[in-house]
């Protein structure tokens, strides 16, 4: 049979991230495209069951639940990037500098570490969302406690093992200095396994951040929000249970959608996986 390119990558991953990238678009620019104010109530319209005029229907406030659904797409997807920024970007840094320099300086590191872990994470979460308060700041802040710490540990083991290469040896003895040897040589090294483990992530820090917005310590209202609208309608469930439906499924399609990616990222960059995509290939 006719020997395919093993470098190909599937239709399913460009398909996943033309889809992606346009959520992104869509996202950045919802404010523009709602077709009413997400924040206008209107007393003659409170409740009202989805429609041609309002396709998911209008909530207790008598304001469009699609304009809200999209508006509040940008908090809960851009909020979730920023999350995962700031825990991938502070875990890896600790977990590089424990592994590297190894000794005091990672017993010190990873016990820190252990203190974290040993907590719940969601527990953890709601009582530093609760000590400081509501707001989407201080709910991103929260988590951002609670989760850095799988980076940290993902990203020292992977150092440790990097760091006893010849390469890493050859750096030392050329007189590359440590920051040098740790961000040059050793980060790129180990960047596949922390950028699967970042995009697996994504829907797990939505999830999060919608949790905290649900139990009131997060997004407040009437701030455009998926948890916080899905809270907001609990209290209509039996009379219009499509105030929390609607949030819900295009919630749990934005994560399902991310969750895929992600699939696709860790078969692609997994070198396991890589080897015997090359054997099917050249069947």
């Amino acid at each position: 049979m006719k020997r395919k390119n093993a470098g190909h990558l599937p239709k399913s991953f460009w398909i996943l991230v033309i889809l992606i990238s346009l959520l992104v678009v869509f996202s950045l620019f919802s404010k523009h495209l709602t077709p009413y104010d997400p924040y206008a109530t209107e007393p003659s319209n409170v409740l009202q069951p989805p429609s041609a005029a309002h396709p998911f229907g209008t909530d207790g406030h008598g304001r469009d639940l699609l304009s809200r659904v999209i508006v509040g797409s940008k908090t809960s997807i851009f909020s979730a990037f920023a999350l995962i920024a700031m825990t991938s970007i502070f875990g890896t840094l600790i977990g590089m500098i424990g592994g590297y320099y190894g000794g005091w300086v990672d017993a010190f590191l990873m016990r820190i570490t252990d203190v974290f872990l040993s907590f719940p994470d969601i527990i953890l979460a709601i009582a530093v969302a609760g000590v400081l308060g509501g707001g989407l700041f201080n709910a991103i802040l929260a988590l951002f406690l609670t989760t850095w710490t799988q980076f940290a540990r993902l990203a020292r083991s992977s150092t440790i093992s990097v760091k006893e290469e010849a390469y890493i040896h050859a750096a030392k003895l050329s007189g590359c200095s440590s920051p040098r040897i740790i961000f040059l040589h050793i980060l790129p090294n180990i960047l596949g396994a922390l950028i699967v483990t970042a995009t697996l992530h994504i829907s797990g820090m939505m999830m999060g951040i919608a949790g905290l917005s649900f139990l009131g310590l997060g997004v407040k209202v009437p701030q455009a929000e998926w948890g916080s609208m899905i809270s907001e309608g609990r209290k209509y469930l039996q009379t219009a249970p499509w105030v929390a439906i609607y949030p819900s499924v295009v919630m749990v399609a934005v994560m399902m959608l991310f969750n895929l990616f992600g699939d696709q990222v860790r078969d692609l960059l997994d070198p396991k996986h890589g080897k015997n995509l090359l054997k099917r290939n050249t069947l």
